[in-house]
């Protein structure tokens, strides 16, 4: 499977420099970021093929982090440390939804057996923000900062069924568009009103378009002005529940728990 990764993204082709752009600074991100779970350890030619640096900016940048306690380097290899969790957590702290959310999705997760996760948009991924496992149902790892395409997920369509419909185009055009799968859809227009149909039903359910084997229904979670600010989900594996049952069981529950995070965030 293709863009399914933790920590880092690509960034996206519209982002241009401007008067306030600090070369510099992005030029430190575009290391961290180049850091991920396939890319734990790398030397420093590594580093500057990957962020596109010449080795003697990626040289001065790595240093400075390893000077700063980001990064570590043991040899000819370099490596993030536990505390570049600090900038993600920064994010986290600042958003009243994450412990409100936490307690309700680890009691839907106990009630229903299966895992449960809330994800924020960004660009055109969503981005893991909390997640309760009750066993690996991927056939990669998942967790805290992870990225999954939008447009074939089902917490990615409910994020996209809250943007306006010029905003939704915008980023089904800046997609790879690619079939994950045989059930995958890929075709702008029928995306397009799947995602309307999601934004009109107030839930929606992808049956094995991510990865074969894997049915997951999602909710929004709304803001106190009713705007979706994130998403909540359960997932499972098409061997154990089908894709109707998933809507039948797992559904209400899902509801019930979102409704819950619902009304505690009209009081934030």
């Amino acid at each position: 499977m293709t863009r399914m990764h933790a920590l880092t993204s690509d960034t996206p082709e519209d982002v241009r420099p401007g008067d306030a752009y600090v070369q510099s600074f992005a030029r430190g991100l575009s290391v961290i970021r180049a850091f991920n779970a396939r890319r734990a350890a790398m030397t420093l030619t590594e580093v500057a093929d990957v962020s596109g640096l010449t080795r003697a900016g990626a040289r001065r940048i790595l240093l400075t982090l390893v000077q700063l306690g980001y990064m570590t380097n043991e040899g000819r290899l370099f490596r993030l440390t536990p505390r570049i969790l600090e900038l993600g957590f920064a994010y986290l702290t600042s958003m009243p939804f994450w412990d409100l959310a936490e307690p309700i999705m680890e009691s839907l997760a106990a009630e229903v057996h299966e895992s449960c996760s809330a994800t924020v948009l960004d660009d055109v991924d969503i981005v893991y923000v909390l997640r309760i496992p009750t066993g690996k149902i991927m056939s990669i790892n998942l967790g805290i900062g992870s990225r999954l395409p939008a447009y074939c997920s089902a917490m990615g369509r409910v994020l996209l069924a809250g943007l306006p419909d010029e905003q939704i185009d915008a980023v089904l055009k800046r997609s790879d568009l690619r079939a994950h799968t045989p059930l995958t859809l890929v075709d702008p227009v029928q995306l397009k009103q799947a995602i309307l149909d999601v934004r009109k039903q107030g839930w929606s359910l992808v049956n094995q378009e991510l990865e074969t084997g894997l049915v997951a229904i999602s909710v929004p979670i709304l803001d106190r002005n009713g705007r979706t600010v994130a998403a909540l989900n359960l997932s499972g594996q098409a061997h154990r529940i089908t894709a109707d049952q998933m809507r039948e069981r797992l559904l209400p529950p899902l509801l019930a728990a979102a409704d819950r995070i619902n009304a505690l965030m009209k009081r934030v």
